[in-house]
């Protein structure tokens, strides 16, 4: 396999991004494959989208436009790996809207994830100590030093940082007591002043300086004294290892199970996990380690595309929606009707992922809003790959129309019976050629049938 293989940076940019268009892809690979996971990991290198433009069209800074904004990033953001671990962090740490009310402390959040997505645990954890959102999430802003909540507590140990098993009921209680006097300042009222950020508050008089164990310490612990014991401990690395190979690399079963099943590459957590103590739990470097791994590159197609992932790379091929435009709102609709309402998932769980984003309804809105968009033809996408054909010396024959045509919506790699299945139409559609207007016409006719067949095949259900 070579290094400026195509199908490797496709693999790449559907992982570590959204996808990429053809000519993307190309000079991609004219920079070499370890650079550009290099280039990946330092979104700073590149201009970042213009803040401007998403205040001022749509109200994309409030409540319901909020997803739409942030799916218009990933569509077209020149950072794509920035939002790519955002969202990661938004499923490890899973926060939502339907609680909070207060748009800005959501999208505060997101941001954060954007900021220090890339950083050490310790200074992630501490942030997400910090957050309103997820204050206000898990009730941290109800414990008190007289009457502790262990909401949060629980969830930093159970589902934010070491996993179900590697913790006791009393851990949890320190952890909660910890965390007293940790809140957030009162926001001011909605109306009619409109809404205003809402910032973290630290009520010493409200805090429990008493003398606490966790995990086998002992001190007068407050909450950074607990992360820091928390980000050292062995079953930290491994759950963010896997939890990474689980986004990035393959599907694994849902978190609950992981205290029992086992990860289907212990070397690749392993490898990981190393990484993670190497850099003192440094996230770049492990997503470094993780995509120049050999596990990595040869883990094509073995990951169900998240809804946000399939609607934005399904964009991204068709090459519409540069501007964000009034009707962006639809796609944060298609990605809610396939099972993932950005900015609102349905427990402190997250989403459950691999094969359960697939059920009768939702594989049905998967396939209806990829075949809907390859459908017109003047789409820049679409047009690019009619033209790519039209490039090609005389008649294009079947199998050459179908292979062409795989590559071009990212590589697929499809099994016999599906090619079997593509080649069916593209043997009766006969050879395709561009050489007049008609000729023209009828062959840009087979290629969107094609492209529709493909984008409706189980393979590109897959990343």
């Amino acid at each position: 396999m070579s290094e400026n293989d195509l199908s490797l940076f496709a693999h790449l940019l559907r992982r570590a991004g959204f996808g990429a268009r053809r000519d993307e892809l190309e000079a991609y690979a004219a920079k070499g494959y370890e650079a550009v996971v290099e280039e990946l990991l330092h979104p700073e290198l590149r201009p970042p989208i213009e803040e401007d433009i998403l205040h001022r069209y749509n109200g994309w800074d409030q409540g319901s436009g909020m997803a739409p904004a942030w799916l218009y990033r990933m569509i077209n953001t020149e950072r794509p790996l920035e939002e790519k671990v955002a969202l990661f962090w938004h499923h490890v740490f899973a926060t939502g809207t339907a609680k909070a009310e207060h748009p800005h402390t959501n999208m505060a959040q997101i941001e954060m994830f954007r900021h220090d997505g890339f950083s050490d645990m310790k200074t992630i954890l501490v942030g997400l100590s910090r957050d309103p959102a997820m204050i206000h999430w898990l009730d941290n802003n109800e414990n008190h030093k007289d009457e502790p909540n262990e909401n949060y507590g629980r969830e930093l140990l159970e589902l934010f940082s070491m996993g179900v098993g590697h913790y006791t009921e009393t851990d949890i209680k320190m952890a909660g007591r910890a965390f007293t006097g940790w809140t957030f300042e009162q926001p001011i009222p909605l109306y009619t002043t409109g809404l205003y950020p809402v910032n973290f508050e630290y009520n010493e008089d409200d805090h429990d300086d008493s003398v606490k164990t966790f995990l086998g310490q002992e001190g007068r612990f407050n909450g950074e004294d607990i992360i820091d014991i928390i980000v050292n401990q062995p079953a930290t690395a491994a759950f963010i290892s896997r939890h990474m190979y689980n986004f990035f690399v393959a599907d694994e079963p849902q978190v609950p199970s992981w205290d029992t099943e086992p990860p289907q590459d212990p070397n690749a957590i392993e490898m990981l996990s190393k990484a993670y103590f190497d850099s003192d739990g440094e996230i770049r470097p492990m997503l470094r380690v993780l995509f120049n791994s050999d596990f990595f590159k040869e883990a094509r197609f073995k990951k169900v595309k998240n809804p946000a992932e399939l609607v934005t790379g399904v964009i991204k091929l068709v090459g519409t929606d540069r501007w964000p435009t009034p009707g962006f709102a639809r796609y944060a609709s298609a990605t809610t009707v396939m099972g993932q309402m950005l900015m609102n998932p349905p427990t402190v769980e997250g989403w459950h992922t691999g094969s359960e984003w697939i059920n009768g309804g939702t594989l049905n809105e998967r396939v209806n809003f990829a075949v809907n968009q390859v459908a017109d033809a003047t789409k820049p996408g679409v047009g690019e790959i009619v033209d790519h054909l039209a490039s090609q010396d005389g008649h294009v024959s079947p199998g050459q129309f179908v292979d062409t045509c795989l590559d071009l919506v990212g590589s697929l790699v499809v099994s016999a019976a599906t090619r079997d299945g593509l080649m069916e139409y593209a043997n009766a559609a006969g050879e395709v050629s561009f050489g007049t207007e008609a000729e023209r016409e009828e062959s840009t006719a087979h290629v969107v049938r094609m492209l529709q067949l493909i984008v409706a095949t189980r393979e590109y259900q897959f990343a």
